[in-house]
């Protein structure tokens, strides 16, 4: 069954680093954008950080300005995961984060279940 499956998610103080990862299992992972993205109480669910498939020569990276030089976001094709490095965390970062994976031709898309970072003292 194609699936994402995200795990990481824990509580830390202000100031504190999560890594958040993402295994999918998905044929031809490599071919997939990947994206994280995040949802606090109340709020929608917004685009964190995205990173290119290998259909490109160089792979490229986005990330929201809310996170810029703080988060870094990689994937292991070998071992199709997408990663979420999160350091500097604030209590506003907290929110349950999504992985997803899409391509276009043909069209594919695939969300996660979802997992909780807390940032508190």
């Amino acid at each position: 069954q194609d699936q994402l499956v995200e795990s990481g998610g824990d509580l830390v103080q202000p100031g504190g680093s999560l890594r958040l990862s993402c295994v999918a299992s998905l044929r031809f992972f490599s071919s997939y954008d990947l994206g994280w993205y995040r949802q606090a109480p109340g709020k929608q669910r917004e685009l964190v950080a995205t990173i290119t498939s290998d259909r490109i020569s160089d792979e490229m990276t986005y990330y929201d300005d809310s996170v810029k030089g703080r988060f870094t976001i990689s994937r292991d094709n070998a071992e199709k995961t997408a990663f979420l490095q999160m350091n500097s965390l604030r209590p506003e970062d907290t929110a349950v984060y999504y992985c997803r994976a899409n391509r276009t031709i043909p069209f594919r898309e695939y969300w996660g279940q979802g997992t909780q970072g807390t940032v508190s003292s």
